[in-house]
């Protein structure tokens, strides 16, 4: 499934010039320099993640103009009313062309970027879209917090005017897919690393990150011309940074884990050109207390490839965490979980058992 197909030519031009031209200011900018995304490019001039920096909401669910890159992220983790497994994903990304990029209007120099996804085991849907900042178009509001790239919204269910992320509805749709889940969080927030300060690498790079793995979703999903209520868990991931890779990282394997019984466990292993991968792990109990993992004790273990897009992507995993007694063996939903986007990667849900049963999400880059 490629990336969304406009109705006419005349769109079809649009489309593909205004992806071009967004495209190639990037490139210019130097953010397709380095690493997944040019995620590992130097970044002179905007602001760097400082450890010991408290996080504050509603206000960081905003945008961060003073940094390079930030997403908005969420999959879910779906059952249909015709007993069946989906997945679905939604994420917008901003980048910023050049330091102090927030502007009025044209003058703007952010560009956001927007993929969604629904899966089941037997396709995967995705689209893509592109927006410049400053017209309207896309953007972010921290309260009543909102993220939107034309008519895809992530947006919150409640009328204050200080509604944060505790009660949101995601949509998103193509002319393949489409799917609208009101997600409500029945935990906390979690900061991710040391107090939202997340390590990417031994020489320093490093984000900010924050969590909501609590979400219970619900409502309709549609595929192919075919509609579904389902109803499942969510999880959504905040970060922000200016380079959130070392020069010699090439991408990242990330998993997002729900285990049965409440727990959640994220996980991330950055891969290196020629040093050891940089691993990292956060057990979270079922009441949002966190307890950060010990390096030695993680195993990320490839056990099967398979080939798409030309390329061999590890689609079954062994995973251990050696002081919490976790042995498990991951396996995707969809083993054609390919994102063909302009930054291609695959993405899809997973369901595990061996010592602990439960499903989550995969993310692996830089294939």
């Amino acid at each position: 499934m490629n990336a969304r197909s406009p109705n006419s030519s005349q769109e079809r031009s649009s489309t593909i010039s205004r992806r071009s031209a967004l495209l190639l200011a990037l490139s210019s900018s130097g953010a397709l320099a380095q690493g997944f995304g040019g995620l590992g490019a130097t970044a002179p001039g905007f602001a760097i993640p400082r450890a010991g920096t408290p996080l504050a909401f509603p206000r960081d669910h905003g945008a961060h103009p003073d940094f390079r890159t930030e997403w908005w992220y969420v999959t879910a983790n779906l059952k249909g009313d015709d007993g069946a497994a989906y997945g679905v994903q939604w994420t917008l990304f901003r980048f910023a062309l050049q330091p102090n990029a927030a502007r009025a209007g044209w003058d703007d120099r952010n560009v956001w970027m927007g993929h969604a996804a629904a899966t089941s085991a037997s396709e995967h849907l995705f689209a893509q879209k592109f927006a410049r900042g400053g017209i309207g178009q896309a953007g972010v509001e921290a309260s009543p917090f909102r993220a939107f790239i034309d008519d895809w919204v992530l947006e919150t269910r409640d009328d204050s005017v200080d509604a944060g992320i505790e009660r949101l509805r995601v949509a998103a749709s193509d002319r393949s897919f489409a799917y609208a889940l009101d997600l409500t969080a029945t935990g906390p927030v979690v900061l991710q690393g040391e107090g939202g300060y997340s390590r990417k690498s031994e020489a320093g790079q490093a984000s900010y990150y924050y969590s909501q793995p609590f979400f219970r979703a619900e409502g309709s999903l549609s595929m192919s011309g075919r509609k579904i209520q389902v109803s499942g868990r969510a999880w959504m991931d905040r970060e922000w940074s200016s380079q959130p890779l070392s020069a010699d990282q090439k991408g990242w394997d990330w998993f997002s884990l729900h285990l049965e019984g409440g727990a959640r466990l994220m996980l991330y292993r950055m891969r290196s050109v020629e040093a050891a991968p940089f691993l990292f792990g956060n057990w979270i109990d079922a009441d949002g207390a966190t307890s950060i993992l010990a390096r030695e004790d993680i195993v990320l273990e490839p056990l099967e490839t398979t080939r798409i897009a030309d390329r061999d992507v590890p689609i079954r995993w062994r995973v251990k965490i050696k002081n919490r007694n976790v042995d498990i063996e991951t396996r995707p939903l969809n083993p054609k979980s390919w994102m063909g986007t302009d930054f291609a990667y695959w993405e899809g849900p997973i369901r595990f058992t061996g010592s602990h049963s439960g499903e989550g999400y995969l993310e692996m880059t830089g294939y």
